[in-house]
């Protein structure tokens, strides 16, 4: 962050400064306060920063901003310090004329952040949102990392309500738009994937009235958006033979997919991305979009997204042993499910492939419908054993079973790793895939201790 006068952050927020002062960073938490900076309180579900102002204060805040004032402290008061923590970033962010890419959707929305990150720095100094600091807290602090020397930068939004996208937006001011499809996540709160599309629109709330938006041309409700909006829209896809840009001639390996991109039928370039799946696909063509609209040849963004790499517990193909682990833990909906089944069926194996798939969160009244449709998608994966954990993950087993899989179901985790050790055999290829709340990770980790300690002493 570069250094704010203490009076100008008071006057954004609308507000008295308790004093004159240099600002180097805003701070949440008090065990992370460099010198010369501004402690913001906020209210969490277990702490409130206000009960640590004073502290703050005493180890080193130049400054609080509070919702009330507190006693030995200078305080920049104000109604709401989640609001406030925005309005900074607002101000902030207004500063800078970066191309700025935003980006949200109901899946994918981090591997495509992090492949429109690697073609803008093909060409750009670039700020991009770190791991899935999303949310009204992650994003503005991603935003007041920008300094002069960014020339773009690209931000993730997520949401789990209405009205999220729309404050995350304005304070982002998107140069351009990325919207990579309309699922299930978070149906909860939003009643329908109608629901999901308007606060999915939400990120044109912040976004100039010409500034460009891409969508993906293969998902039905977005597709309409070119003819309805009267802002540019770019579309992009592989089934839509009308989309702008598309992927043809896919060819995909074991660790790797290679495809030609077509501009309203002309082929432009070829692209070999080091990753699986006709959804990575899909989120390298909207990074593609994002480069040319950046002024980026596509020569450059064929070669920038080469260079791409799996992060997290997103899709990572590892290696334990003999056995080969697609480790998909972080996320699940129906449209991520069919995604990582598509990657399981693909790959080739010279043993026998197995899914692992424990619940999908945060689908409310169209939980069991939903998992009984991935118990459908499971009859066509490839798949010769599955594995269920979970209450919601019986509907998987109940419906996969029903069509004649061999199906194993637990909502006892150890119980699970333990079957799923005693069905290995050397040369198998499983697929661990459900919700981040599950944990599938921790049974990754136990199952194959013993490879991986002896592939250590072995380094």
């Amino acid at each position: 962050m570069e250094n704010l006068r203490l009076t100008e952050i008071a006057a954004a927020l609308g507000a008295e400064a308790p004093l004159e002062a240099d600002i180097t960073e805003i701070s949440t938490d008090t065990r992370n306060l460099p010198e010369g900076c501004l402690f913001l309180a906020l209210r969490g579900a277990r702490f409130d920063g206000h009960s640590f102002a004073k502290r703050a204060v005493e180890e080193g805040a130049v400054a609080v901003v509070v919702e009330y004032e507190i006693e030995g402290c200078p305080c920049i008061v104000v109604p709401d310090t989640r609001r406030a923590l925005l309005q900074i970033a607002a101000y902030y962010r207004k500063k800078f004329t970066p191309i700025l890419a935003g980006v949200t959707g109901s899946v994918g929305k981090t591997t495509t952040k992090e492949m429109i990150a690697v073609v803008l720095s093909a060409a750009y100094e670039t700020l991009k949102t770190q791991g899935n600091l999303n949310n009204e807290i992650g994003l503005p602090k991603t935003l007041m990392e920008l300094n002069a020397s960014h020339e773009a930068a690209v931000i993730e939004m997520g949401m789990s309500d209405f009205g999220e996208i729309h404050r995350l937006s304005c304070t982002t001011q998107p140069t351009i738009g990325v919207i990579t499809n309309i699922g299930f996540s978070h149906i909860e709160n939003l009643k329908s994937q109608a629901g999901i599309l308007q606060a999915k629109l939400e990120i044109l709330d912040g976004m100039a009235e010409h500034a460009p938006l891409i969508v993906c041309g293969d998902d039905p409700r977005l597709a309409p958006l070119k003819a309805q909006l009267s802002r540019p829209v770019y579309t992009y896809g592989i089934e839509n033979e009308d989309a702008d840009v598309r992927a043809v001639n896919i060819q995909a390996e074991d660790n790797s997919t290679s495809f030609e991109i077509a501009e309203h039928g002309e082929i432009i370039c070829k692209v070999t991305l080091p990753c699986v799946g006709m959804h990575n696909v899909l989120n390298a063509l909207a990074a593609y979009c994002v480069g040319i609209l950046a002024d980026i040849t596509p020569e450059q963004i064929a070669a920038a997204l080469a260079t791409y790499k799996t992060v997290g517990f997103r899709q990572n193909i590892e290696q334990h042993g003999s056995y080969t682990v697609i480790a998909d833990c972080y996320n699940a909906s129906p449209d991520s499910m069919r995604a990582a089944l598509q990657v399981l069926k693909e790959m080739k194996s010279s043993g026998r492939k197995a899914a692992v798939l424990g619940d999908m969160l945060e689908l409310g009244d169209l939980s069991r419908k939903l998992h009984e449709i991935v118990g459908d998608m499971t009859l066509v994966s490839g798949a010769d054993q599955i594995f269920c954990y979970g209450t919601e993950a019986q509907h998987i087993a109940k419906t996969a079973s029903a069509g004649g899989a061999s199906v194993f179901h637990t909502e006892d985790k150890i119980e699970l790793c333990s079957a799923i050790r005693a069905y290995l055999r050397p040369g198998d290829l499983l697929l661990f895939k459900a919700s981040w709340g599950m944990h599938l990770e921790d049974c990754i980790k136990e199952i194959f201790k013993e490879e991986d300690e002896q592939n250590a002493v072995l380094d």
